[in-house]
């Protein structure tokens, strides 16, 4: 009768283990770069704080221009406030003012 005897071999114990390092290294990747991960998260946060300041100065924007439309309506007209707009159009002053032009950037 003949018998074989087979020397165990340690790379058929490794091969389960490093499969399961395999995909938790996949995984583990995309759920930190992945479209959906924690990366992503921390990058929409940051667009979210920024357009949220975006739209604080464009309220702010808003409701200084509403002030000034509401200092222009009949009843409420303010002679001064008319003046101002008539000589910013028509790019007059008088002769006894002094004019101070400012780049539109610095308003």
């Amino acid at each position: 009768m003949w018998t074989r005897q087979h020397k165990q071999r340690n790379t058929g114990r490794l091969i389960i283990p490093s499969l399961c390092v395999a995909f938790l290294a996949y995984f583990g990747f995309h759920a930190y770069h992945g479209e959906f991960g924690i990366y992503s998260k921390y990058r929409l946060e940051a667009e979210a704080v920024a357009l949220q300041g975006k739209l604080d100065a464009v309220k702010a924007r808003r409701l200084e221009l509403q002030r000034r439309v509401q200092l222009m309506h009949q009843g409420t007209l303010e002679k001064d406030m008319l003046d101002e707009q008539a000589r910013k159009a028509l790019n007059v002053s008088h002769a006894d003012e002094i004019t101070i032009m400012l780049p539109a950037t610095t308003r």
